[in-house]
């Protein structure tokens, strides 16, 4: 019992009368103890106390039925601080156990008690902590949103700036480390500096391996990270998330505030420009036991931050690997193409949250959307056509032109070009699609719907059309702009002529090479 339960053998009610009828009233103890039925040390001992003092247990309680099984419990609450907190023996299952395993004829009152009593002397106690401006912890934490219509796991990046409470929430489609380090660039602009120290768990984006003497390896991005920042890096103890108690909370105060009901945005990016401005919002809360808002305190931090690099550090994963005979590059577990020229080169592949570019040298030969589906494609048809002006036949079967949305123009211009032309019409079409390489889609259908209006099927044509629109002069479609041709003049044919027609084998009208008519 606690020593101020009134809920004993004697109430307050009694303890007050016992005591006014002796210390007001002036009667005897002896008295006072024959009128309420009660023993004159009692009587005594309410004299000493103003309220029930509750019973005061002298020596620990003794369990001679469980004594021979306490052991067992011990053992696997030990064991039990080793495993996941939901996968923990209950007392009720520590007593089934006692029972199957070793043979336990007692209750289940007495086996709870003794689980709940070890529990509750084994629970850690922690002191108070200051903390110095400049300082920040940082953490991830989990929530659903829905981007663009579907519904999907924002992995959110947290930091907390324990003296003043000031925090900053990025959210990324997962805790990767192209988006731990594009969340340190983001939460560094918002703070307008660089924390002097920050304090993590041990996360595999920034420790590669926890050495036998408690010191970290740390990961060569990370480790970029700092040199381009200058942060000082301090690391919580394994398995104990009251090490940064601040973000902790800050995690779950974003989920609680930022994200219910589950926000739904366009893109990542308009979910993260709601998050920062709930951030914004928030340094203008007053919070229990501070005279000052969040925006006041955070002034001291400022003050105690270091300053931004003059370039902001590249948010990304790089990993050298080699171009395939397919003209692909893999980046965790998915193919991105490159343009075939490039095939079997060693290449540079940097991811970031968004994007995948690869790098040849000092030039950027492919970019695209970052996909974060397991074991798939990304193609970009432009990378393929070079090669596939020379392997024509493989047009209808090539992989990445498959879901290509072109104008209806195209395909128009194609079926013109393979009647007209048979196998040669396959060539000139892919020699169209190259003019993508260079001018704009809607340049080149544009040209392409001209080429078709004026009957000028040819790739030449629609060349010459493209140059034409984007130098706003008119076309000349006519041999004067290929002066390597031979021109020609067909002569008016005369009702005589068809009579040649009866004669076998058939001749033709005489052409000379003159002009064009």
């Amino acid at each position: 019992m606690f020593p101020w339960d009134t809920g004993g053998m004697y109430t307050v009610e009694l303890y007050a009368r016992v005591r006014r009828a002796v210390h007001v009233d002036g009667r005897s103890q002896r008295e006072v103890a024959r009128e309420f039925g009660l023993a004159r040390k009692t009587v005594r001992k309410m004299l000493e106390y103003p309220v029930p003092p509750g019973y005061q247990r002298q020596k620990p309680v003794r369990r001679p039925k469980l004594g021979p099984w306490q052991a067992a419990i011990d053992a696997i609450l030990e064991e039990d601080k080793s495993r996941p907190h939901k996968q923990r023996h209950t007392a009720k299952r520590i007593f089934e156990r006692l029972r199957e395993e070793h043979g336990y004829a007692g209750g289940y009152t007495i086996v709870k008690d003794y689980v709940r009593q070890s529990k509750t002397s084994a629970r850690e106690m922690f002191v108070p902590l200051s903390h110095s401006p400049g300082e920040a912890q940082a953490d991830f934490g989990e929530a659903l949103v829905v981007i663009a219509g579907v519904e999907r796991t924002a992995h959110y990046l947290a930091f907390d700036l324990p003296h003043s409470d000031d925090g900053f929430v990025a959210a990324f489609p997962a805790e990767t480390t192209e988006a731990f380090l594009e969340g340190h660039v983001r939460a560094f602009a918002y703070f307008g500096g660089v924390p002097t120290r920050i304090l993590y768990d041990n996360t595999k984006l920034a420790v590669a391996r926890i050495l036998g003497d408690g010191e970290r390896q740390k990961t060569r991005a990370f480790s970029e990270m700092q040199s381009h920042y200058l942060f000082a890096e301090k690391f919580g103890r394994p398995a104990k998330g009251n090490d940064k108690g601040k973000v902790e909370g800050l995690v779950g105060y974003a989920r609680r505030n930022f994200m219910v009901p589950i926000p739904r945005a366009a893109s990542w990016e308009e979910l993260n420009a709601h998050l920062e401005d709930g951030c914004r919002k928030r340094r203008e809360r007053r919070l229990r036991g501070h005279g000052e808002t969040i925006a006041e305190r955070f002034e001291r931090d400022r003050a105690a931050l270091l300053p931004l690099p003059a370039v902001p550090y590249e948010g990304c994963e790089k990993i050298t690997t080699r171009v395939t005979s397919l003209s692909l590059v893999r980046y965790r577990s998915n193919d991105y193409s490159v343009p075939t020229e490039y095939g079997h080169r060693q290449v540079l592949v940097k991811g970031y949250v968004h994007q995948v570019v690869v790098v040849w040298g000092s030039e950027v030969i492919a970019r695209h959307e970052r996909s974060y589906e397991r074991e798939s494609a990304v193609f970009d048809p432009l990378h393929y056509l070079r090669l596939l002006e020379h392997k024509s036949r493989a047009l209808e079967q090539a992989a990445p032109l498959v879901g290509w949305q072109l104008p209806d123009c195209f395909l128009h211009l194609r079926r013109l070009l393979e009647v007209r032309l048979s196998k040669h019409g396959r060539r000139e079409y892919i020699q169209v699609l190259r003019l993508l390489e260079t001018f704009a889609l809607n340049e080149v259908s544009g040209a392409i719907e001209d080429a078709l209006r004026m009957n000028t099927i040819s790739f030449d044509a629609v060349r010459h059309l493209v140059l034409c629109r984007i130098e706003r002069r008119p076309p000349r479609l006519d041999l004067q702009n290929w002066p390597h041709l031979p021109l020609a003049k067909v002569r008016t044919t005369a009702a005589a002529d068809y009579m040649t027609l009866l004669v076998s084998p058939p001749t033709l009208p005489a052409v000379s090479n003159t002009e064009v008519a």
